[in-house]
């Protein structure tokens, strides 16, 4: 039980900005490229994403102590974070593609870090981050291309 708890407290932060009002009228107004996802992608997508974070994080934890780990891998993983959930709020909720941009971008530089620093600690689990690279970085490219189109 101690273990889905911990799991549990590992997960349930990254669906934080879910509690922000996503407002799909504006979503749906503004010019998106060809490319662009239908919206029932991005729950999915990053669901599975976020549960693969949390895997990697639990066993990062669960074979050292939270404050033996090293002061890099703190840092990066908390500024990863905070660009990932930011991303809700400056894009739908102040209306800002530019933000939304920074913030997309913010967070793919911040995952190849992240990736970086967890395979110093753990090579084999760090590979689970894979498809958080590529859909950061898909979703960075998506929000340039929103950006540009809207300007």
């Amino acid at each position: 039980m101690k273990k889905i708890i911990i799991f549990l407290c590992c997960l349930l932060p990254w669906f934080l900005n879910n509690i922000i009002p996503v407002d799909y009228e504006y979503y749906n107004k503004i010019v998106k490229p060809f490319f662009a996802p239908p919206r029932l992608f991005y729950p999915i997508a990053w669901t599975i994403v976020y549960i693969l974070i949390s895997i990697t994080i639990y066993t990062i934890i669960k074979y050292s102590k939270l404050k033996d780990l090293p002061k890099n891998y703190k840092i990066t993983l908390i500024l990863n974070y905070i660009f990932n959930q930011s991303y809700t709020l400056l894009f739908f909720g102040l209306h800002n593609n530019f933000l939304g941009f920074i913030s997309c971008l913010a967070t793919f530089l911040s995952t190849l870090f992240l990736y970086e620093e967890t395979s110093l600690l753990n090579n084999k689990i760090s590979k689970l981050l894979y498809p958080y690279i590529i859909l950061s970085l898909f979703a960075t490219i998506l929000s340039l291309s929103i950006y540009l189109l809207n300007i």
